[in-house]
């Protein structure tokens, strides 16, 4: 599985989190603590708003720890809201196209965890798409064509009720399929005015998540950045984060 952390407060300069925390992103693509698979090194990604409505995106294939580009950027970008994550694959190939986040006009998108079986439902779901976002499919891996999915039944309009839409019709056509492994999805996605983060599964055993405030920042992670000085809260499964303007709240996700 997968380690992300998206951060929304003051701008800082993204190394600061990707690798001067105790328990950096960095750390984590190596050591990650909290997961099944404690490396990686799947590739990468980083997505940054600043000055202008589109997010700049960065993403890789070589592991995280091993990128001195990585390095250099992070250490001179400097923004109030970014995504960061690296990949542990779950399958589907390594290349730059299936490294997250994901983006969709000024929309940024990551993903840990997995559709099951979804060598059994890819083609159904993609079917669905329609004519004028289906060039917009470069990957192959589930987490983009959620993104894709959710775009589909109104991200842009109502982001929560696309994400109920995309999680029923993709719980629908795995049961069609008589799929027995779980739907995980602990996720994170921005419009760059407005971010949620939720963690579901439609067993038990949702992929971790916490969150944190800090010096008027909200930090969300697959697993803690630092082990003492700040109050890290696991966020409940089935429970989604709601941030903007500064202010965040805990809500239940219902399909």
């Amino acid at each position: 599985m997968c380690r992300w952390l998206a951060y929304n407060g003051h701008p800082v300069f993204l190394d600061s989190l990707l690798f001067d925390a105790e328990h950096s992103l960095i750390e984590q693509s190596l050591h990650a603590r909290k997961a099944v698979t404690t490396i990686n090194g799947d590739g990468f990604g980083v997505a940054w708003y600043g000055e202008r409505e589109k997010p700049g995106l960065f993403r890789d294939i070589l592991p995280a720890w091993n990128d001195s580009n990585l390095k250099s950027i992070a250490h001179q970008i400097k923004s109030g809201l970014f995504f960061a994550h690296v990949r542990a694959s779950t399958g589907t190939p390594i290349s730059r196209e299936n490294c997250h986040p994901f983006a969709y006009k000024n929309w940024v998108f990551m993903h840990n965890g997995q559709i099951g079986e979804y060598h059994k439902v890819r083609h159904d779901l993609e079917m669905t798409l329609s004519d004028d976002l289906f060039p917009s499919r470069l990957g192959s891996t589930d987490s983009e064509l959620i993104l894709l999915l959710m775009v589909m039944h109104g991200l842009e309009e109502n982001p929560l009720k696309a994400i109920q839409k995309t999680i029923a019709q993709i719980l629908n056509v795995m049961q069609k399929h008589d799929v027995k492994e779980a739907l995980r999805f602990t996720a994170c996605l921005s419009s760059g005015t407005e971010t949620i983060a939720i963690r579901f599964a439609n067993d038990e055993h949702a992929p971790s998540l916490y969150t944190c405030h800090q010096d008027h920042a909200i930090l969300v992670a697959s697993e803690p950045l630092n082990d003492a000085g700040l109050d890290w809260c696991s966020l409940g499964q089935g429970m989604y984060l709601y941030i903007k303007d500064g202010a965040s709240q805990q809500l239940r996700f219902k399909i």
